[in-house]
C-alpha cells in the first residue's frame, strides 16, 4: 500500500499534533503543533501559486525556523526541495536556476533585485526570506489555512536535489528520493539510539545533508527537540550544552571548542552523544576531546549522494581516526583500479550500495552512468582502507577534492575561475593542513605578469566563486612541478606548502 506522502508520513506526520517543544532558539520556543501550522500555511500558499508535484523549490536563505518549515512544506505539497549554500555567488546561482528550472525561488531581500535580472528565473515565483524571518514569504502566508492534506508522493518520487561540485567544474544535482531520506533516518534512529527524550544542539547550516536531513529528519522522526541556532559559536555552544543531550558538528566545531578553557567535564556532562562528520576528524582531536570531557566523539561517514554510510558504534569501540563500520542495509566494498577487492590494510576506492544511495544526477545521464558499476554499486571516489576489525579509515579522495570546514571544494572549478584572469598562464589548486578548517584552499599560479599581486587575484575571484571556495593564499611560481608525462604533481605542491598554516 502506497503512503499518501511517503517522506512526510514516515518522518513528520506522527508529530503534527504534539504539544511538545520542537524548536528552541534565542528568541522563541515552538511546539510541534505550532511548527506544523506554519508548514501548512506555506503548503497552501505553494499550491496557490501552482506548485505541481515534482516542481523544484530553490532556497538560498540564512538559517531560521521558517526556512525549515519551507522544507517540510515543499515535501508535503509534493515538491522537490533544492537548498543552496548561502555563500554561492550570483554567477553560481544562475547556473543552478538554469539547470534545475525551479518553480519557486526564495532568497534574501538583499539580492532579490539581482535575482530578478537572471533570465533563467523568468518563469519562477521569486520570494524573500531574511535571517530575522521577515520577507515576502512570511507576509504572504499569513492568512492561509493552518490545515493541509499532504499531496500523494511515493517512496521512489524525488524529494530533494543537492548540488555537489564536479571535478570538471560543472556542479551536479544529486537526486534524492523519499525512500533515500526515510531509510537513512530510520537506520540512524536505531544505531545512535535517538528518542523523544533527545534535545539536539543544532548549529549546522541547513543547506546540505548533514544539517538538514541527518539532524532535522532524525529529531523529527523520534519526536525530539532541537536547540536551533543560526551558526556555530564557542560561547553559545558551551551555554546551550547545559540543555542538550546530543550535538552534531564538523571537526572545526571540536577544534574550536578545545581552544576554550571552559570546555570540561562540567560543561559537557548532559551530552550523551557528540557526533562528527562532513570531514575527517584528526585522531589527536578525538583523543584530546575525550581527555578534556570524558566523552568519545562518534565519527561517521556520509556523502551528499548517499546521506550516511558508516558509523562508529554507539555502544562498541569508537576508534580515533576511523569512520566505523557500514550502517545496517549499506553494502560497502573497497576495490583497486581493476575493481577487485583489496585486502585489509590496503588502500582502495569505496563503492557502496543501499536504499540510502541516490538515483543519479539531475539531467546528466552520462555522469550518472559513470558514477555506478554495472551491479549497482556507487563509485564514491573516496579512498580508504579497513583495519583488522573492519573499521574504515578514509585516507584521501581521488580527483584531488578538498574538504575545508566540512564543505567540499573541487580544485578544477577554482582553477577555471583563476585561469580566466588576464596574464594567468596556469594554476593549480590544492588543500593543505589547517588547524581550524581541516584543509585550507591555496592556489599556486604561473603568470606572465611578474608584478601580479596576491590581492589582485583574490579580488578577481571575489564575485566568481563562493567565499568558502576562495583560496586562503595565492602563491606564485615560474612553473608548476610536472611528472615525465607532463601532469601537474599536486602531491608535490601539497608537500612543499604543508607547513604554510602551522603555528
Amino acid at each position: 500500500m502506497t503512503e499518501a506522502n511517503y517522506l512526510f508520513d514516515k518522518i513528520f506526520k506522527s508529530n503534527e499534533t504534539k504539544e511538545k517543544i520542537f524548536l528552541i532558539n534565542e528568541s522563541k520556543k515552538l511546539t510541534y503543533i505550532e511548527f506544523h501550522e506554519v508548514v501548512n500555511k506555506i503548503s497552501n500558499y505553494l499550491i496557490e501559486i501552482d506548485l505541481s508535484p515534482g516542481d523544484r523549490v530553490a532556497v538560498q536563505a540564512e538559517k531560521n525556523i521558517i526556512q525549515l518549515a519551507l522544507y517540510v512544506a515543499t515535501i508535503k505539497a509534493g515538491g522537490v526541495y533544492l537548498p543552496l549554500n548561502t555563500g554561492y555567488t550570483l554567477n553560481e546561482l544562475e547556473y543552478f536556476f538554469d539547470d534545475a528550472k525551479p518553480k519557486v525561488i526564495v532568497v534574501d531581500d538583499k539580492i532579490q533585485s539581482k535575482i530578478d535580472s537572471i533570465a533563467s528565473t523568468s518563469s519562477a515565483s521569486i520570494l524573500t526570506l531574511n535571517l530575522d524571518e521577515s520577507g515576502s514569504l512570511t507576509e504572504r502566508i499569513k492568512n492561509y489555512s493552518t490545515k493541509f492534506h499532504a499531496i500523494a508522493r511515493s517512496e521512489n518520487d524525488l524529494a530533494a536535489i543537492l548540488y555537489t561540485s564536479g571535478t570538471t567544474g560543472k556542479s551536479k544535482g544529486a537526486m534524492l528520493s523519499h525512500r533515500n531520506l526515510v531509510s537513512n533516518s530510520e537506520v540512524l534512529r536505531d544505531v545512535w539510539k535517538f528518542s523523544e527524550n533527545d534535545v539536539l544542539l543544532h548549529m549546522l547550516p541547513i543547506y546540505h545533508t548533514h544539517g538538514l536531513f541527518v539532524a532535522c529528519n532524525l529529531l523529527a522522526i523520534v519526536g525530539g527537540s532541537m536547540i536551533f541556532l543560526e551558526k556555530f559559536d564557542v560561547k553559545e555552544a558551551l551555554f546551550w550544552m547545559k540543555g542538550a543531550t546530543s550535538m552534531m558538528g564538523v571537526p572545526t566545531f571540536y577544534t574550536r571548542l578545545l581552544a576554550s578553557d571552559e570546555l570540561n567535564t562540567d560543561t559537557t556532562q548532559h551530552i550523551r552523544l557528540f557526533i562528527s562528520g562532513s570531514a575527517p576528524l584528526l585522531s589527536e582531536t578525538h583523543i584530546e576531546f575525550e581527555r578534556r570531557t570524558g566523552k568519545k566523539i562518534l565519527e561517521r561517514y556520509g556523502m551528499t549522494e548517499t546521506n550516511m554510510n558508516t558509523s562508529n558504534p554507539y555502544d562498541g569501540e569508537r576508534k580515533a581516526g576511523t569512520v566505523g563500520i557500514p550502517l545496517p542495509g549499506v553494502e560497502i566494498r573497497v576495490v583497486n583500479e581493476e575493481g577487485h577487492l583489496v585486502e585489509h590494510g590496503k588502500i582502495g576506492t569505496i563503492e557502496l550500495k543501499g536504499e540510502n544511495v541516490f538515483s543519479g544526477y539531475w539531467g546528466m545521464k552520462e555522469k550518472t552512468k559513470e558514477a555506478f558499476k554495472k551491479d549497482g554499486f556507487f563509485i564514491t571516489g573516496d579512498l580508504a582502507q579497513r583495519d583488522e576489525d573492519g573499521y574504515l579509515i578514509i585516507v584521501g579522495r581521488d580527483k584531488d577534492m578538498i574538504i575545508s570546514g566540512g564543505l567540499n571544494v573541487y580544485p578544477k572549478e577554482i582553477e577555471d575561475a583563476i585561469n580566466e584572469m588576464p596574464n594567468i598562464l596556469e594554476s593549480a589548486v590544492v588543500g593543505i593542513p589547517h588547524h581550524d578548517f581541516g584543509e585550507a584552499v591555496i592556489a599556486v599560479v604561473v603568470s606572465s605578469d611578474k608584478t601580479l599581486a596576491e590581492i589582485k587575484v583574490l579580488d578577481f575571484l571575489k564575485d566568481k566563486i563562493a567565499k568558502y571556495k576562495q583560496p586562503k593564499r595565492i602563491l606564485f611560481l615560474d612553473e608548476l612541478p610536472r611528472n615525465t608525462m607532463g601532469k601537474v604533481q599536486k602531491k608535490v605542491l601539497r608537500e612543499n606548502y604543508s607547513d604554510l598554516f602551522k603555528n
